[in-house]
Parts: structure tokens; C-alpha cells; sequence
């Protein structure tokens, strides 16, 4: 991966943050983490994984276009992503795994 598209998902993911915390106001957004950001290489598309108490993810996808808008007044680039919000599974299967190794420990 660039440096370039390495730049672009720190930013994005900061200013994603920004968006949700101070600009959408529904209320059963605002426990939303943003976990990672991976653009493609074309910047056509950019997968946000955030990890939600409630499934929030469809709500997330609703003003995903609002939120397009928002960032393409704070970052410059040639060519804002479609974003796409999806559920970061990596957390659960961390704790999954962390689980497992303790059941091993246990029982030696």
C-alpha cells in the first residue's frame, strides 16, 4: 500500500470521527468507534470498520452520502470514496482467541 493511501486512511478516519461526534445528530450513533479505514488504490471506494454497541451499521450506511459531503469540504483529493460502513469482527475474534488460550491454561 502507498504512503499517499496510507495518509488518506489515518485522515479519513480522523475526520469520519470528527463527522460523527460533532455533526450527526442522532443520538444512537454517537457509541460508534471507527476501528480502520481501508481506500482503494483507485479511491473509488473506502470501507470504514467501526464496532457498534447496537447494529448501527445500517443508520452508518444512510448518511454515508452526507457524510462524502462533509468530507469533501475538509479534505482535498481528486476523488471522494463511496463509503461503506462495515462491523470490525477483529475485536471479537481477538477476545474469541484470548478466551481459548485461557481454557488451555486452565487445564495444564
Amino acid at each position: 500500500m502507498s504512503i499517499k493511501i496510507d495518509r488518506l486512511n489515518n485522515l479519513f478516519l480522523e475526520e469520519i470521527s470528527k463527522i460523527l461526534r460533532t455533526e450527526i445528530k442522532d443520538e444512537r450513533i454517537s457509541f460508534v468507534t471507527i476501528t480502520d479505514v481501508k481506500i482503494t488504490s483507485d479511491l473509488y471506494h473506502a470501507k470504514v470498520y467501526v464496532t457498534v454497541l447496537n447494529n448501527i451499521i445500517k443508520l452508518l450506511n444512510k448518511a454515508s452520502n452526507f457524510i462524502e459531503r462533509e468530507l469533501s469540504h475538509r479534505i482535498e483529493i481528486r476523488r471522494m470514496p463511496n463509503i461503506t460502513f462495515v462491523y470490525d469482527e477483529s475485536i471479537e475474534y481477538a477476545n474469541n482467541i484470548e478466551k481459548i488460550i485461557e481454557r488451555i491454561n486452565e487445564n495444564e
